[in-house]
């Protein structure tokens, strides 16, 4: 089997890690070749806290979906996530010495290099520059500024800022779980490219991924991301209010959140009730599920109320802005019984679940298909996408690339930025890959 095709998505999450390997097959869809998936016990709220619990699970995980698939991987492509992630607007122009030029690719990549260099809090790093709108001298709402005349060129750029730290621990965990980053996503953006379609991003949509640690949003308008935020509650706060309210254990807690709760209070009866076993010999608890979806429907309406004033800051209500798409929700807390009902009452907004299904091949797992393995499908096409440009350049793979030509190294921001001479134009996000991995290697 030809292995220069295949990809691997590593999602660590805060309750669970998933490791994915797959390739597309000749309808484009991705066909699993072999998943690993182990319970996440150094994450707390997206972000590692625990090294060497996090390089186990994750070893137990790929190991998993080695076993599976029978491949031997070596590298893959990681979600990042976790409270520590913001993102701001800013805008910035560069002044072309010669106006009698057209634009290039050199232009765009000066005025990104610009951004880069934007003051930040202590200890904190840029992790993604993404464009938006160009503007050349003054004409504006301009996608695709290349081969354009033009003495000023100016953009408006949604910028994601991390934690230092916790982007550098996460790298310590691949690298010791004996992988090599071959890419690393917002996990946000990662779970828009598995679950929404192209007339969602176009129309306007918003996508809230309810994780186990956090719930992350991502906001799309005319194809172009505009917002993107992570807040640092997901379905594990809820599982802590249940197991605080009915004064049982954190596993029975989630049992009965997963097996019985709802998001929605008036559908249960008085009369209703779930029997739990007491611990060593004491009597079972009885638990009305009125009760239990009260828990659960207060949890969750401040969660939803969270990622609504996100939506508003992001300016929803004004006409221009407006999400027609409405909200498309997925992870592990989309599955929550009623959840659609009470979103679209709070916020008044159309809404649906997200499945990754629509971009996995016809025979594959039904569980894959389940909202909790959104961002995992998300970062394994994210990795099949870089792929398919490199076939399309005609390079080989990756791992052949790294010759020992001649490189311009020029220190930003103290992330290294590999320039190879002749190298051509990568998106962003492998843009940005690539200063992660130097910016590990000189951390080390």
């Amino acid at each position: 089997m030809e292995h220069n095709d295949i990809s691997v998505g590593l999602d660590i999450g805060t309750t669970k890690i998933v490791a994915m390997i797959g390739r597309k097959n000749e309808y484009g869809k991705i066909e699993l070749l072999g998943t690993g998936k182990a319970k996440s016990l150094g994450v707390h709220r997206g972000v590692v806290n625990n090294i060497t619990q996090t390089i186990q699970s994750i070893q137990l995980a790929v190991d998993e979906a080695i076993a599976v698939s029978g491949i031997k991987i070596n590298e893959a492509v990681v979600g990042i996530a976790g409270q520590h992630i913001r993102s701001l607007q800013h805008s910035d122009y560069i002044t072309r010495p010669n106006s009698e030029e057209v634009i290039d690719d050199e232009d765009l990549e000066k005025l990104e290099k610009q951004v880069y260099k934007l003051v930040m809090l202590p200890g904190e790093e840029i992790i993604h520059v993404l464009p938006q709108e160009f503007k050349v001298d003054g004409q504006a709402e301009i996608t695709e500024p290349v081969g354009m005349y033009g003495g000023r060129l100016e953009a408006n750029f949604h910028v994601v800022v991390g934690q230092v730290s916790s982007i550098r621990n996460i790298g310590r965990c691949i690298k010791s779980a004996g992988l090599n980053l071959a890419g690393i996503t917002l996990e946000p953006l990662a779970s828009a490219e598995a679950v929404l379609s192209n007339e969602e991003k176009e129309a306007g949509v918003a996508l809230i991924d309810i994780g186990g640690g956090t719930t992350d949003l991502a906001i799309f308008k005319n194809g172009i991301i505009r917002h993107t935020a992570v807040i640092p509650f997901g379905g594990n706060v809820i599982t802590e209010d249940i197991k605080e309210g009915c004064s049982i254990i954190e596993k029975q807690a989630e049992l009965l959140k997963t097996k019985f709760g709802s998001a929605w209070p008036g559908e249960n009866k008085e009369n209703e009730i779930v029997s739990i076993p007491g611990l060593r010999g004491r009597d079972p608890k009885e638990i009305t599920l009125k009760n239990l979806s009260k828990i659960i429907h207060a949890r969750v309406v401040e969660i939803i109320e969270q990622v609504f004033l996100e939506i508003k800051n992001y300016g929803h209500e004004e006409p221009k802005k407006k999400l027609i798409a409405g909200i498309v929700l997925t992870g592990g807390g989309a599955q929550l019984k009623h959840l659609k009902q009470l979103v679209e009452y709070i916020t008044g907004m159309d809404t649906r679940i997200g499945y990754p299904n629509e971009n996995l091949a016809g025979d594959s797992d039904e569980s894959f298909s389940s909202p909790q393995y959104a961002t995992a499908v998300g970062l394994l096409m994210n990795g099949l996408k870089k792929i398919d440009k490199q076939k399309a350049k005609n390079l080989p793979p990756k791992v052949s690339q790294e010759k020992n030509e001649e490189k311009t190294v020029v220190v930003d921001n103290e992330i290294k930025i590999e320039e190879e001479p002749k190298e051509p134009k990568k998106s962003i996000f492998e843009k940005w890959g690539d200063k992660f991995r130097d910016f590990l290697d000189n951390a080390e």
